[in-house]
This record gives structure tokens, C-alpha cells and sequence, in this order.
């Protein structure tokens, strides 16, 4: 994913999120919707997150230091997983202790059409935020179906705005279905069950954003296997040589480490050895500027 698209989606999210956040705290205060506060609640804690992904966006840009000396492409990581552990404990329990204590003392909807007509604007908000992550993820996605990207994607930030937004969708069909429900039978305790269903609906999101993110954190190799190209190069430079141990890491949304040993094959002068080692390193730096670092070692063994 290129960074001015990430940030570009992440924006669009955020502005999205705001107006949609004050509509919402408007609505709730003169009807007295539950399941409309728990929106509004949903909506702060998305604007917060997504001021966080840019923080993220932009930390992981530093250059590396003596201290950090492989960068801080995982900041980017650090600063999803943080956004998950908002929408866990702020949007999703919060929710839930709302609608719970909103059963014990349920007060009915009044103004009923202001409240659907709040969360139809939010609809159509968070269908644009929406519409410009999934235009991301269809210009960047090399794995195919949805669900492979979800698993595969090292675009943190992308990937918290998607399911952000698609569960901010999907919350808000929630909040209209049972506000309406409490409309059509005169049961207000409906307005607690849609907040109750909002916050299970944004727990089970983090939870699942968690589990990825975490994996991304801990270390993943790259979703690109650079090992065909690599032996291709070093083929071409060093024909009797051979690939050995091969591993590569993904540091953050963009940069690649790469880690290799090779048998040198009938080279036996150290200085074309050297030569030769640096012209692959230069060859895979031209093919792929995403990998940052290459560390190669001449051995015979694995």
C-alpha cells in the first residue's frame, strides 16, 4: 500500500467519523437512544483511532538510528494494536454496560424519525469512508479473494480502517433494526438490545484484529516470496553458486529484510567473492526497493 493512500484513507475515515460522532451525541441527547449513544461512543472512539493510525503513519516513516538501527517500520504495528484495544474496551464493553444498564431502567424513543434519520446519514458517511478503503484494498491487493487479504495484508492501518468501517455499517443497521423495533412494539427494551449487539459486534471485531495485527507484531515473513528472484540473480552473477538458508521479515507496512546464506561454489578468491556478493545485493536493492536490509553470508554449510 503507498503511503499517500493509506493516509488519504485514514483521513477520509476520520472526517467521516467526526461529523458522524456529533450527529449522533445530538440525536442521543434529545431522544434518549441508547443504542444511538452507543453509536455515538462507536464514532469517538473510530475519530480517535484513526488520529492514532496517522501518528502510526507517520512515526513509522523515521529513519533509523544507532538505537533502532532496522527503523521503526513496526510503529505502524505498535499503534494498530493500540486502535484495537480502544475499540475492545472503549467502544465495545462501554456499549455493552450501556445497553445492560439501560435495560434496567428502559425509557422509550422519543423522536423515533430525528434517530433513523441520524443513522441514515451515518450509512451514507461511513458508505463513502468505506467505498475509499475498499478502493485501496482493490489497487494494492495481490492475494485475491477478501478474506486472503485480511489474513495476509502487512498494511496495518489499512486493515483497521476496512473493518472499522465495516463494522461501523453494520452497527449502524443494527441501531436502525432495533430502534425500529422498539418503535413498532412499544418496547423501549429494544434500544438496549441494539446497544448490547453494538458492543458485542465491536469486541468480536477487535478481537479479530487482535489476533492479526498481534501475528504482524511477533514477526511475519513477508507476503511476497523474494527466494525464486533471489536465486535467479545470484544464478546470473554467480552461476556455480547456490542459495542455502533463506528467511525474510516484514519490517513494518513497506520495508523487507532479507537474510541469506549462499555456497560460494568454485569462487575461491575472497575479493570477487566480495565483488560478486555486493552486485547481488545491488541487483535485489534494484528489482525490489522495498527490501531495506540484506544481510548475506558466504558458508558451506546451512
Amino acid at each position: 500500500m503507498s503511503g499517500g493512500g493509506s493516509t488519504k484513507v485514514i483521513i477520509i475515515a476520520m472526517m467521516a467519523n467526526l461529523g458522524i460522532a456529533v450527529a449522533k451525541f445530538v440525536g442521543a441527547f434529545i431522544s434518549g437512544s441508547a443504542s444511538l449513544l452507543a453509536e455515538a461512543i462507536h464514532s469517538v472512539v473510530d475519530t480517535t483511532n484513526q488520529v492514532l493510525l496517522l501518528v502510526g503513519e507517520k512515526s513509522a516513516k523515521k529513519a533509523p538510528t544507532e538505537k533502532h538501527p532496522l527503523g521503526y517500520g513496526r510503529e505502524s504495528f505498535f499503534w494498530s494494536f493500540v486502535v484495537t484495544v480502544l475499540l475492545f474496551s472503549l467502544g465495545g464493553l462501554f456499549a455493552i454496560y450501556e445497553g445492560v444498564h439501560k435495560m434496567s431502567d428502559p425509557e422509550p424513543i422519543e423522536n423515533a424519525p430525528l434517530v433513523l434519520g441520524i443513522l441514515g446519514v451515518g450509512v451514507l458517511l461511513e458508505g463513502f469512508s468505506f467505498r475509499a478503503a475498499l478502493k485501496e484494498i482493490r489497487a494494492t491487493n495481490r492475494f485475491g479473494s477478501l478474506g486472503t487479504w485480511f489474513r495476509k495484508t502487512t498494511s496495518a492501518g489499512l486493515l483497521v480502517i476496512f473493518t472499522e468501517d465495516a463494522g461501523a455499517l453494520l452497527g449502524l443497521f443494527m441501531a436502525a433494526g432495533c430502534v425500529g423495533m422498539a418503535v413498532v412494539t412499544g418496547d423501549p427494551a429494544w434500544d438496549a438490545y441494539g446497544s448490547i449487539l453494538i458492543g458485542t459486534l465491536l469486541v468480536v471485531l477487535a478481537c479479530f484484529l487482535a489476533v492479526e495485527i498481534k501475528s504482524l507484531i511477533i514477526g511475519e515473513a513477508p507476503a511476497k516470496n523474494y527466494r525464486p528472484a533471489v536465486e535467479r540473480i545470484l544464478k546470473e552473477r554467480m552461476p556455480t553458486a547456490k542459495l542455502l538458508r533463506f528467511l525474510g521479515l516484514q519490517l513494518g507496512d513497506r520495508d523487507v529484510m532479507l537474510s541469506y546464506k549462499i555456497h560460494p561454489g568454485n569462487e575461491t578468491d575472497v575479493n570477487s567473492l566480495i565483488q560478486d556478493i555486493n552486485q547481488v545485493e545491488a541487483e535485489v536493492r534494484h528489482q525490489f526497493p522495498e527490501v531495506k536490509w540484506q544481510f548475506v553470508e558466504p558458508d558451506y554449510t546451512e
